[in-house]
Parts: structure tokens; sequence; C-alpha cells
């Protein structure tokens, strides 16, 4: 029973500096905030010479308002969160991504997005429904980077049933720490 914790991953070599896809968001993003900024500053410059202030004309500007997709894909581009709207995109997707039946026993939990472990944790509701899973680990690792991008997911950890919490009973002495401290 101890192997439902072991995670499984796929034998590729992993990169240790951003691939070219993550510089060259990078750059955009960098890019963008520079002419933003660039920009917001010959706008300051131009109000102070016609008399300062804030005014509102004709045509748009940073306080027009703005539509709720566009305003939360300029925050997720801003912030750098690309990734992790990805990969929460694909756990709302889930059964499209594995299929109806191993998403009815098999549903992910959380994804560590460490440049080093980019690992997606996925809870199975029973042991047969975990070994299937890691024996479809490596197809699906590549499946969901061909979806989000190369090398967004190197490795998922497959967890079994959780077993129940063991509580305290009639019969349990105090500060037992449970059947191991029988001896000794």
């Amino acid at each position: 029973m101890g192997e439902e914790n072991s995670p499984q991953s796929v034998d590729r070599p992993a990169p240790t500096e951003p691939s070219g896809v993550d510089l060259a968001r990078v750059a955009l993003r960098a890019a963008k905030e520079q002419a933003r900024a660039k920009g917001a500053a010959a706008q300051q410059k131009k109000q102070a010479r016609r008399g300062g202030g804030l005014r509102s004309g004709a045509r748009a500007d940073g306080r027009d308002p703005m539509a709720l997709g566009a305003a939360i894909n300029r925050l997720i581009t801003e912030r750098g969160w690309e990734t992790p709207a990805a990969v929460g995109g694909v756990m709302g997707r889930w059964p499209q991504i594995v299929g109806e039946d191993l998403a009815k026993h098999c549903v992910p939990v959380k994804f560590d997005e460490e440049p080093d472990a980019r690992v997606l944790t996925v809870q199975c509701d029973s042991t047969a429904w975990a070994t299937q899973l890691r024996l479809l680990a490596p197809t699906l690792v590549a499946r969901l980077n061909e979806d989000l991008g190369h090398g967004t997911v190197r490795m998922i950890k497959v967890l079994g049933p959780g077993a129940p919490r063991r509580g305290y009973g009639p019969l349990r002495a105090p500060g037992s720490v449970g059947p191991g401290d029988t001896y000794g």
C-alpha cells in the first residue's frame, strides 16, 4: 500500500532555464510595460502644458471602463499568472482532457508550480483507479503539456483513496501513537 503515493514522472531532461516561449512572454510583458509607462509620461507632459489636471475627452484613455474579460486578461498578463491560469483551466476541463470514466474516479487536487517541481497531484477513489492513472501518467503528462505548453507539467503524483482518520476510542491509552507503540 506504500506505492499509492509514489509519483510517476516522464523521462525527459529538466530544463533549468526558461524556454523560448517563457522568455518571449517575459520580453513581451516588459515591452508592454515600457510602452505603457512611456505613453503615460507623454500624456502627463501634454496635460501639464495645457494647464494640468485630468480631463475627460472624446478619445479613449486609461480611465475608460473596460469589459470584465479584458480586465482579467490584462491582470493575468501584468502579474505573470499565465501558467497558473492555464492549469486552473485544465482542472476545470478535467473530464474533457482525461475522459469521463477516469474523471469520475480521479480528481486533480493541486498543482505545484515551482519551476523545478511542476507536479500535478491527483486523488483517486480506489487503488485500482490509482494504478490505472499511474500507467497512463506519461501519456497524460504529454497531453497536458500539448495543451498548456511544453514543460508546464513534469510529473503526476497519484494519491490513492484516503483512509479514515483513527480517533480515540474507549480502549486507547492516553498518549498512544497507534498500533506501533504496543511494545516498548
